[in-house]
């Protein structure tokens, strides 16, 4: 015992420095006492519901549906509350005023035909959303729903959630409480608040598992509303990171993120958004190829989202072709920059016969679709001229000064990264790239030989080096480099195909070769052994999941989104309506709660308009993929880890207290 006490007692010298810092936070024994009981308090209650997304593509409609409904756990409260003795009609109504209360509230207050009505619609609705919002505070301390709670009306609503009937009539009580915010006129403030503060607490953290750029025309709402989330963290994207090197300055991220965004016809939300000037691109397009034929370069458009002129699509596609150009020429120069790419033979403008207009694809010669090049010199078709160079630098320059673009990326910065691993779960967006024999697949940077989880942390530390180096440095340029070969090179862990076959699918006709082949990985990857092996190279047990993005699971013919025995579930099931023909359906998510794992499969979503209007939900299937044989507390996951350690180091700042090591602080405040 006395060789026990010597040994805690040496730690507590050893940690002195840091106790003597804890102190101030906890200036007494009753302070650090009372911490004690209520972490050691938390670690007993049920874990926090976890939802992942993932490949949202700019649907913000979508996503916002799926955000409000947490993939249906709303809904489930609403019934487990209400029961079946209310009507699905009135259940469903309900469940649509959560999600979207500003726009609901409206539409159902108006069909109140008098005061009366009104009040007695009130009354009912607000003792329902009081029930639904106390069942689902239930996983939560007092304290933290406290800290949820809206300043204006936080005394009120705190009281509704935690009031207790021993003493007292529950209907009386609130039914004094409710008749007086209804009386005084807050009844619609109150309605709303309770609304949010359920979608709050019925999720406790969300996890995005990338993509959230490109097709779709609204991803600044859906970053918007990310960056106001109470919990979030990102794993990156390829269609992310390309974005990131844009806002970066790199050029061939500039291209490539407008490539792609007048591809589909999105360039409205490039300028109206974020403030991208494109009149400097459109003139010179113009100039170059406004009297070419465009058939192949007329954007992929979207009837829900249109009409669109004839004019609208002719300055669409004269820029698409111009900045598609600017980028070829501007991939010969990364390429040139960068051997360790090892994509040699993808320049192709300098493999076009300019004679023949034909391309060398390999050892094979084809033709080209458009033969049109007034831009590029035989003699160095890399080579950028007067006008293009000017055109580079004002986008450079517009993109670096956009105010609310550099919000985004810095916010993806501080909340993503190339992995996650969190209670048990290994997230991340594309693969961890394989040999063709099911082993991690070596690349070599910088001299430098990387595999596995290496490799990853490889990539995450390399693409930082893309915004955070020094402006003009060797090493920023050599991160923006990299930020593009993770959007398309061969081996990158985001990617995850032999090679982004963009020239070819615009310039050849023949579709052999527009094949971009998988890595191994989405074949080893239904291999169970595998599977387990990619958690092992994680540090996680192989009774551990690995949460995946990326590929669109072709559920119309059969495929399973879960792989690997189960260790593995892809949840891009195709968010983007450019997949859903493919696909057969409108997108997954997984819900992770204290007592299951559940794949949620979402039919296609109408509007928002509808969904208020006429109360539609997406329409979900849940499969549970896990039950646990115990309820998961607080004390199982990685937050209970760190809990853990701080009553450890509580405990030991309350034994420095009693040896006089530390002296205490007199406030009243924190004595018992």
């Amino acid at each position: 015992m006395e060789e026990t006490m010597r040994t805690e007692t040496d730690e507590i010298r050893d940690n002195l420095k840091y106790l003597t810092l804890l102190s101030r936070d906890y200036p007494s024994q009753a302070a650090a006492a009372s911490e004690i009981i209520s972490t050691q308090a938390l670690l007993k209650l049920p874990k926090g519901t976890e939802h992942f997304m993932s490949d949202l593509h700019g649907e913000n409609e979508a996503f916002v549906h799926i955000l409000n409904s947490a993939s249906g756990v709303i809904r489930e409260k609403v019934d487990q509350v209400l029961g079946e003795a209310v009507p699905e009609h009135t259940r469903a109504e309900l469940a649509t005023l959560i999600y979207y209360p500003n726009e609901k509230l409206p539409q159902l207050k108006a069909r109140c035909a008098d005061e009366e009505v009104l009040d007695q619609w009130y009354t009912e609705t607000l003792l329902r959303l009081i029930d639904i919002c106390r069942l689902v505070s239930s996983k939560h301390t007092r304290e933290h729903v406290r800290k949820c709670l809206p300043a204006s009306c936080g005394y009120i609503l705190d009281e509704l959630l935690h009031a207790h009937f021993e003493d007292h009539d529950k209907d009386l009580y609130y039914g004094q409480i409710v008749g007086s915010i209804i009386e005084n006129g807050r009844a619609d403030r109150f309605i709303v608040r309770l609304c949010e503060l359920i979608k709050h607490l019925a999720v406790d953290k969300l996890h995005i598992v990338g993509d959230l750029f490109d097709r779709g025309p609204r991803p600044d709402i859906i970053l918007d509303l990310l960056m106001r989330h109470h919990n979030v963290d990102i794993q990156w994207g390829n269609h992310d990171v390309v974005w990131m090197g844009a806002a970066a300055g790199s050029p061939i991220c500039i291209c490539t993120v407008l490539k792609t965004t007048l591809a589909y016809h999105n360039h409205g939300m490039i300028e109206d958004c974020y403030g991208i000037n494109l009149r400097h691109l459109q003139r010179m397009a113009e100039q170059y190829y406004g009297e070419d034929d465009l058939s192949i370069w007329m954007p992929h458009t979207d009837a829900a989202r249109g009409p669109y002129t004839k004019g609208m699509l002719h300055r669409c596609a004269v820029m698409h072709k111009a900045i598609s150009i600017l980028m070829f020429k501007l991939e010969c120069q990364v390429i040139d920059r960068n051997p360790d790419f090892q994509m040699q033979g993808r320049d192709y403008l300098r493999r076009i016969d300019w004679e023949k207009h034909t391309v060398k694809i390999g050892e094979k010669e084809y033709p080209l679709r458009d033969a049109s090049f007034p831009t590029v010199d035989p003699a160095d078709p890399a080579a950028l001229n007067a006008d293009e160079q000017l055109v580079l630098r004002k986008l450079v320059s517009s993109f670096r000064q956009s105010e609310k673009l550099q919000q985004h990326v810095e916010f993806l910065y501080a909340k993503g990264s190339v992995y996650h691993i969190e209670n048990g779960n290994l997230l991340y967006h594309g693969a961890v790239p394989m040999t063709s024999r099911g082993a991690f697949a070596m690349e070599r940077f910088e001299g430098h030989r990387y595999s596995g989880r290496a490799l990853m942390d490889y990539c995450d530390a390399r693409a930082r080096r893309g915004y955070y180096a020094p402006e003009g440095s060797a090493a920023r340029q050599s991160g923006q480099d990299f930020l593009w070969y993770l959007w398309c090179g061969k081996l990158s862990p985001l990617f995850g195909r032999s090679a982004m076959t963009t020239f070819e699918r615009l310039y050849v006709e023949d579709s052999s070769t527009h094949t971009e082949v998988k890595d191994p990985y989405y074949t080893w990857y239904n291999d169970e052994a595998v599977c387990r092996r990619i958690l092992a190279e994680f540090g996680l047990p192989g009774s551990s999941h690995i949460v995946n993005g990326h590929v669109p699971v072709r559920e119309k013919n059969g495929e399973s989104p879960i792989k690997g025995g189960g260790r593995l579930v892809v949840i891009d099931g195709g968010f983007c309506r450019a997949y859903h023909e493919k696909t057969g359906i409108a997108g997954y998510t997984l819900v992770y709660s204290s007592r299951t794992m559940s794949l949620r499969t979402h039919q296609p979503f109408e509007s928002a308009e509808k969904a208020v209007k006429e109360n539609l939900d997406i329409i979900s299937q849940k499969n549970i993929l896990e039950t646990e044989n115990h309820r998961i507390l607080v004390e199982d996951t990685d937050e209970g880890e760190v809990l853990r350690e701080r009553v450890h180091d509580l405990k030991q700042l309350v034994t420095a207290y009693q040896l006089g090591w530390i002296t205490e602080t007199r406030c009243e405040d924190h004595v018992w």
